[in-house]
């Protein structure tokens, strides 16, 4: 296997990327300058230096030169501790940010469960999250989200996550809500546009 194959199997295994995109992109590079090609393995390289997981919500962002282990938003005393939202990747964190609507804070799954995977604690942070959980209603939480997209494996995920919160859920009264059908049935919350997820947060029941 020669250098294109390998770095077009890389491509691959990106989220929606298939053979011949993947391939796309390998000729893609091959076409670039010196320069261009210096300087995205240089971010590439400078990714693991740069950027971190946040200890509450799991999110990745940007150290800089702060020393707390916590992002902006879990670091901020201006959200709402009353309302968590779980959402599955990191892309619809950012995307219900951009609507400006939602002012709680979030705890991001990385990722979502595969229908009739095995162990599915494996495919998530469902062990934190339950930390996270126990922890905020200890104080304030009143109020669990499920910000998921409207898909058969996202729905089964939050059927998994209840499941999994529901002795929490008892024992600290809380509520469980679900985004309003503002989302379209297949939607992807990472390509929802503001105003659907505006919506989808108005009517969550």
């Amino acid at each position: 296997m020669d250098s294109i194959d390998k770095l077009t199997e890389i491509f691959k295994s990106f989220p929606g990327i298939g053979p011949r995109q993947a391939k796309r992109f390998v000729y893609f590079l091959l076409t670039r300058n010196r320069n261009y090609l210096r300087e995205f393995t240089s971010l590439v390289n400078e990714l693991q230096n740069e950027i971190i997981i946040c200890q509450e919500c799991f999110r990745y962002f940007t150290k800089g030169k702060q020393v707390t282990p916590l992002c902006d938003i879990c670091g901020s005393k201006n959200r709402d501790e009353n309302v968590l939202m779980i959402v599955a990747r990191d892309i619809d964190l950012e995307n219900i940010e951009k609507s400006h609507y939602f002012n709680g804070k979030y705890f991001v799954l990385g990722g979502t469960v595969p229908i009739l995977d095995k162990n599915p604690e494996t495919k998530i942070h469902l062990n934190e999250l339950l930390k996270t959980v126990e922890k905020k209603a200890e104080k304030e939480l009143k109020e669990i989200i499920l910000g998921f997209s409207v898909n058969p494996e996202s729905e089964y995920t939050a059927d998994f996550i209840i499941q999994a919160l529901n002795p929490l859920i008892t024992k600290y009264n809380l509520k469980i809500s679900h985004l309003g059908r503002g989302l379209s049935t297949g939607t992807e919350l990472e390509y929802s546009d503001t105003d659907t997820i505006k919506n989808a947060l108005k009517n969550r029941s």
